[in-house]
């Protein structure tokens, strides 16, 4: 039997925190006045011992009370465990080793639990395939026994940033955290702004609900810019979106979104990234569109516009829901990417009046949707693949299916995500992010996924 101790370590560390320090007056005595709030952050050190008294696991637990963080490293001999929301304070870096485990404990409203990297610091996490970084629950035993199907038992990874939005006054408080928190402030006008490096993290089993249905997305990026390095990040059982770009210009590859209780991929506030390598994967039984695209909030013709490129992206619903949306003036490309079992397939927001819409960018060649294939999207209705938002009807003047555009509805063979037809590609970028790759979709046919090894929905056999 294995019996939890507290180390001498963890003592200290509560005793020292039990204290309150107060400041005399002039007349000597003491004055609630002057009494400092204590805005050091805690580390409180449990040491699990077997029977013979020998450690097997260090947990330390993390309560950021004001000061962050601080610059430090959390290595893969210890658990971390986030007991509230816990920042990167601006001026710091935290360095996060491969193979290491962060939890976070359970809680909702303002006992949620988060990672929060704040605008102005820095976080340097770079998991390898055979030493991913893990973000997860308190409950997660890691043995295999909690469901893809558990969420909301945290938060999330939220990353803030300097990089631009088209949202008034240019600043925004990121949604999942309170208002009050001005840790959570994020844009500027950095456009090539570095938040650090993040690969190879499997984000797990998040969601928690801050109040009046506010729940924290998987992996949150408010105005990240694009000197972020950001690959081979895993976002899985999220209560909420996988992943969400609120402005900025971030840059991502290689990314898996699987059974995720809302939306997949997200964004907002005028992104203007690009992402390569996309993999998204629904629950059979829950989900909403693959891709909710937003140009704008406040105002929704805000500048500069939603632009952003997906590349080799492979979008495998449940039946049940919408491939994209494209509404509120955004923009976007998809180009080589693959969609598979969705009940509709992609809406364009066709606004009346001559206002900015998503209608308008798709005129301007801002929109584009090109050498894609659609299977069991909308019945295989060649008239049902892209549509006006606004009523479900044809968008006036689109032939999705033309030879100018080189999108295409016929099966993939997808086998556990990879195809096993043909589905070579074709209108290849010229961008220096995106990779020119010779087919379409996340993966390449006849070669073993990236997400093999060290995705939870590889291990767990969720793709069917």
């Amino acid at each position: 039997m294995i019996k939890p101790k507290l180390s001498l370590l963890a003592v200290l560390f509560m005793a020292v925190g039990a204290f309150t320090f107060t400041g005399c007056g002039d007349n000597g005595g003491d004055d609630a006045d002057d009494v400092t709030p204590d805005m050091t952050t805690q580390f409180e050190e449990t040491q699990v011992l077997d029977d013979d008294g020998n450690v097997t696991q260090t947990i330390v637990t993390i309560t950021d009370r004001g000061e962050g963080t601080g610059t430090m490293t959390l290595t893969k001999d210890k658990v971390w465990v986030l007991n509230g929301l816990v920042f990167v304070n601006s001026g710091q870096t935290l360095t996060v080793e491969a193979g290491t485990v962060i939890k976070g404990k359970s809680g909702q409203g303002k006992n949620a639990s988060a990672l929060v990297v704040a605008r102005g610091a820095m976080m340097m996490a770079e998991g390898t395939a055979s030493e991913p970084i893990i973000m997860t629950t308190e409950a997660d035993k890691l043995d295999g026994s909690m469901p893809a199907t558990a969420r909301g038992l945290w938060g999330g990874l939220i990353v803030l940033g300097k990089a631009g939005l088209n949202s008034a006054p240019g600043e925004s408080a990121i949604e999942g955290i309170p208002t009050s928190e001005t840790r959570g402030l994020y844009g500027g006008s950095e456009d090539a702004d570095n938040s650090g490096k993040f690969a190879y993290i499997s984000i797990r089993h998040g969601g928690a609900d801050i109040g009046a249905g506010n729940e924290i997305n998987g992996f949150t990026l408010g105005g990240v810019g694009s000197g972020t390095d950001i690959h081979h990040i895993e976002i899985i059982a999220n209560n909420d979106d996988g992943i969400e770009f609120f402005g900025g210009t971030a840059n991502v590859k290689n990314l898996c979104i699987s059974y995720c209780a809302d939306d997949n991929v997200d964004y907002d506030e005028g992104w203007r990234g690009k992402a390569q390598f996309v993999l998204v994967n629904q629950d059979p039984n829950a989900g909403d569109r693959g891709g909710e695209h937003d140009g704008g909030t406040e105002p929704e013709d805000g500048t500069p516009y939603a632009t952003p490129m997906f590349y080799n992206c492979t979008y495998i619903g449940n039946g049940a829901k919408r491939a994209v949306t494209f509404r509120d003036n955004a923009g976007g490309q998809y180009h080589n990417s693959i969609f598979v079992n969705w009940d509709k397939g992609v809406d364009v927001e066709d606004l009346p009046g001559d206002g900015e819409d998503s209608k308008k960018r798709f005129d301007a060649n801002e929109l584009k949707w090109e050498n894609n294939i659609h299977w069991n999207v909308a019945g295989n209705d060649a008239a049902k693949q892209i549509i006006t938002a606004s009523s479900d009807a044809g968008l006036d003047g689109v032939d999705l299916l033309s030879s100018t555009t080189g999108n295409k509805v016929e099966d993939p063979g997808l086998t556990k995500g990879v195809p096993t037809n043909d589905v070579s590609a074709t209108g290849l970028s010229g961008d220096s992010f995106i990779e020119n790759v010779a087919y379409k979709g996340a993966f390449e046919r006849g070669k073993t996924a990236w997400i093999d090894g060290w995705t939870k929905t590889a291990e767990d056999d969720l793709i069917k």
